[in-house]
């Protein structure tokens, strides 16, 4: 894609931790080791060239391994994920300690209930807009 992409993933959703292993990873590094092959490493590199020319400018290197790194960037610029967990309980707090990027690579937004009066105001413009 030629745009930002957010990835929405609750913990209802996590049938297994080894997706928690595979964020984690992606979050610390901007890769997921052993995800692509060699062939389709390789062609990543070519189909990323030539944008990688017209992007980097006098900085670009025609290296594998520069064009690489320039592609994990432009992923790891690109892809959000958008990790939904109930604090309450014991998972949260297992899970953060086990998989420490999903506290240091993230932003925590804490969501309380809406008083009453908050959702009739906002509700209230809505529908008068």
């Amino acid at each position: 894609t030629k745009g930002p992409v957010a990835f929405l993933f609750t913990d209802n959703e996590i049938k297994n931790e080894g997706f928690l292993e595979y964020i984690n990873g992606f979050l610390s590094s901007g890769e997921i080791p052993g995800l692509y092959s060699t062939d389709e490493k390789d062609s990543a590199i070519n189909d990323i060239r030539i944008v990688a020319k017209k992007e980097a400018g006098k900085e670009f290197q025609d290296t594998g391994d520069w064009l690489w790194r320039f592609f994990v960037n432009r992923v790891r610029s690109n892809l959000h994920f958008c990790l939904c967990m109930s604090p309450v309980g014991d998972k949260f707090r297992t899970r953060a300690r086990k998989f420490p990027s999903l506290v240091s690579g993230c932003v925590i937004d804490w969501f309380f209930p809406w008083p009453e009066a908050a959702l009739l105001d906002v509700s209230s413009a809505r529908i008068s807009n």
